[in-house]
């Protein structure tokens, strides 16, 4: 399958964009990597999140109420090498893979980095299909780019698992194919 779909998404925090991105990758089924976040819980309590690659399941700290040094974001400090070894890493072999490239997600820890908002830009200048997510309230110029130059989706929990079909059609169609009519229920891409 050929695909040359660009989305991004973007949501509140909790609201499932993660699991929305897992879901479209697995129903898919084509060759993807990138980075994926997932919270670190203990004993019911948010201590931290995690930095994974998505194509060999290698896992690392993105950040932790524990970690002892890098950038303070509230009561977390960034781990910018496993950021940096795992999760660009991630991204950029997907990207000279010429998988769909997944960057979950473009918020306040990950633009700590000085590395990541140009791995990002590698992957927006290249033609890859690419799913990105991004953090609902960050204010930054490559996530306003993001959301007024590429077909764009708000995840409410309301609409979670229509998104997930929605956009596995979106990336189904030929790259040719003609821009599908919006769908109703106010899930057309902007709207969504």
């Amino acid at each position: 399958m050929t695909i040359k779909e660009r989305i991004v998404i973007t949501g509140r925090p909790g609201v499932g964009k993660t699991t929305l991105i897992e879901r479209v990758v697995s129903e898919l089924s084509i060759p993807a990597g990138g980075m994926i976040t997932a919270e670190i819980r203990k004993c019911d309590h948010r201590v931290g999140f995690s930095v994974i690659d998505l194509a060999t399941g290698k896992e690392g700290i993105l950040a932790h109420i524990h970690q002892q040094s890098g950038p303070k974001m509230g009561r977390y400090r960034v781990n910018l090498h496993d950021l940096e070894q795992i999760g660009i890493a991630a991204i950029d072999r997907a990207l000279a893979a010429g998988s769909l490239v997944v960057i979950d997600e473009i918020g306040p820890m990950e633009i700590t980095s000085p590395a990541f908002i140009p791995a990002v830009e590698r992957v927006v200048a290249s033609d890859a299909p690419f799913i990105i997510s991004t953090h609902a309230k960050l204010d930054h110029p490559l996530i306003h780019r993001l959301r007024q130059e590429f077909t764009l989706y708000r995840v409410k929990l309301g609409n979670r698992d229509r998104l997930i079909k929605l956009i596995c059609q979106e990336f189904a169609k030929p790259p040719d194919a003609t821009p599908r009519p919006a769908a109703g229920g106010g899930l057309s891409p902007g709207s969504a």
